[in-house]
């Protein structure tokens, strides 16, 4: 009965320190185009890094779809011991789009660009977490032939697409772009240069499944099995 008792214990202990969503998947955004993942296993990926707050939580992946100065913040990461950084052109290689496998997570570069960034030196990623859940970093692009191509077909769960409509393409662009490639969620970043985020703008992204976020908001995962 004491061993009972004991080993009830140490489950409640695990579970007040941890919360019962502890197996749970959550992005939080936090701003402008930044943000994080942090997946059922604990596993930690900072997108992009430069805006907002909470890069408190240690990286075990920071991923960089280009190099300028509002998508390259690593500095401002905490990261544990062996944290990878993936920059495109890690990925983008000789004009041909890698994959990468850190632990259980899979990194697939995919073409991202417009008249403001150059398609060789400028990605997005597919991130595919261990569950199979998969997200859609876009980095700064308009519209590509491989979102109609390639990506429509790839049952994405979230897509975060910019609309700033000034070094990207705006708000109509990207919701038509987000209903091409027909994710579960899709979600308005980017919305301004200079800002954390831009209301006006996102309430004009009227993609089909549309989700808005606030900077320093953190949302639960759901894989979509019935796409699946």
């Amino acid at each position: 009965m004491r061993k009972l008792f004991l080993l009830v214990s140490a489950v409640l202990a695990t579970t007040a320190v941890y919360g019962e969503d502890k197996y749970i998947s959550k992005l939080l955004y936090q701003g402008h185009g930044s943000y994080r993942i942090r997946t059922s296993k604990n596993f930690v990926i900072y997108v992009d890094p430069y805006a907002g707050k909470g890069y408190d939580v240690p990286a075990d992946l920071i991923l960089v779809t280009h190099e300028h100065y509002d998508h390259t913040a690593v500095n401002l990461v905490t990261k544990k011991t062996k944290c990878r950084i993936i920059r495109e052109r890690n990925l983008l290689v000789n004009g041909k789009y890698k994959t990468a496998a850190v632990g259980k997570i899979k990194i697939h570069a995919v073409p991202a660009y417009n008249s403001n960034h150059n398609r060789s030196e400028c990605v997005g990623y597919i991130i595919t977490l261990e569950d199979g859940l998969k997200i859609y970093a876009a980095g700064d692009t308009s519209y590509t032939d491989y979102m109609t191509d390639s990506l429509s077909r790839m049952n994405i769960d979230y897509a975060l697409l910019p609309c700033d409509g000034i070094y990207n393409m705006d708000a109509g662009e990207a919701a038509r772009c987000a209903d091409i490639i027909g994710a579960a969620h899709a979600i308005p970043v980017h919305t301004k240069p200079g800002e954390l985020f831009d209301n006006e703008v996102a309430a004009k992204f009227n993609a089909k499944n549309r989700l808005i976020m606030q900077p320093g908001e953190e949302i639960s995962l759901e894989r979509n099995d019935a796409k699946k």
